[in-house]
């Protein structure tokens, strides 16, 4: 396990990430609100004040959590996933269909659904592996470009034949009650989603510090030249690690499914994919640090709406927060990258 953890200076320097964006929000809450003060009182404090608040942010953490993992797999082979919006988009959708077929199976129909979802996601990620295992085509354009198809595609299903003609929403049917995953802090819409994100963040440890295919992930990610001297099968670890990456990304949205919206809701996944990449950036691609990089930028998301709801400021300032700590983690996480794979 102890291969896994990032240095002690290197966490230190990303350590600092979190504080600098706090600092930011502070500074633009006392430049853009006329009552600093109420601002930044509903924006730290505003998702503690009672249970359906905190529910709710927990919940927004859940996709996160199951995000960061998928980047971080990925990161491990030296691979960067950048299809998570529309991984997890596409897998809901499947998912949804899927229960919407099975529903007479009751439970054992909500497991297969929930799989289908995250078997599609993975496959849609597995195809940018195998273009670049197969013809050395960067994996950060196939899974961009990917995912903004996926996008529309699930956006015109949903709008048309799948659209529920009873709801004023666009979105699909919904699921039946009988399949979705109990709340545990109602009335926030807080489930049992978070048991499973939080073993899926066991599961990737383990997985990644104790068996083989996760030491040769790694090895694979410190040196790929190296690996394939050692014996290693470097472009069928591309296609897996990228097929994990994406059925975690696709495993998000289908508790987002069964646990929150109980049907496809037209692009509810927006920002997700990149907020994810942003918790595993923080977390350094160590899976049990995304679990309190999720949570904060959960709590920044949260803070700013109902800051916004209380106060004068805008949500946009969240956006701004978020940007922050997108250009301090890269600064740090790409550049190390580059470092790996110039040493190749």
């Amino acid at each position: 396990m102890k291969a896994l953890r990032p240095g002690i200076a290197a966490s230190g320097a990303v350590m600092v990430i979190p504080l600098i964006a706090l600092l930011v929000l502070a500074v633009l809450a006392f430049l853009l609100s006329k009552t600093p003060g109420r601002t930044l009182f509903f924006f730290f404090c505003g998702p503690f004040r009672n249970v359906y608040s905190f529910g709710n942010m927990l919940n927004s953490a859940i996709p996160l959590i199951l995000g960061a993992l998928g980047v971080s797999i990925a990161m491990k082979t030296g691979r960067l996933n950048l299809g998570g919006e529309g991984q997890i988009y596409s897998g809901a959708f499947v998912a949804t269909i899927t229960a919407l077929a099975l529903a007479s199976l009751g439970p054992f129909g909500a497991l297969v659904a929930i799989l289908a979802g995250a078997f599609f996601a993975g496959t849609m990620a597995a195809f940018s592996g195998i273009c670049k295992a197969r013809w050395n085509t960067s994996e950060l354009i196939t899974t961009f470009l990917l995912s903004n198809a996926l996008v529309l595609i699930v956006n015109y299903l949903v709008n048309g034949p799948f659209l529920d003609p009873e709801t004023n929403l666009q979105s699909t049917r919904k699921i039946a009650a009988g399949l979705r995953l109990p709340l545990i802090l109602p009335p926030s819409n807080l489930s049992a989603a978070l048991f499973i994100a939080l073993a899926a963040v066991l599961a990737a440890q383990v997985f990644l510090g104790k068996t083989k295919r996760g030491y040769e992930f790694r090895m694979a990610g410190i040196n790929e030249i190296f690996a394939r001297y050692g014996g290693i099968n470097t472009k069928l670890n591309t296609v897996l690690a990228m097929f994990l990456s994406g059925a975690l990304y696709g495993l998000a949205g289908g508790l987002a499914v069964f646990g929150a919206y109980y049907g496809t809701v037209k692009e509810f996944s927006a920002g997700l994919g990149w907020n994810g990449l942003a918790a595993a950036l923080i977390a350094r691609f160590y899976p049990p640090a995304v679990i309190p990089s999720a949570l904060f930028l959960a709590w920044i998301s949260a803070g700013a709406r109902i800051a916004m709801q209380n106060s004068d400021i805008t949500f946009e300032v969240a956006s701004i927060a978020q940007s922050v700590i997108f250009f301090l983690a890269t600064s740090v996480s790409l550049r190390e990258l580059f470092r790996r794979r110039g040493r190749r």
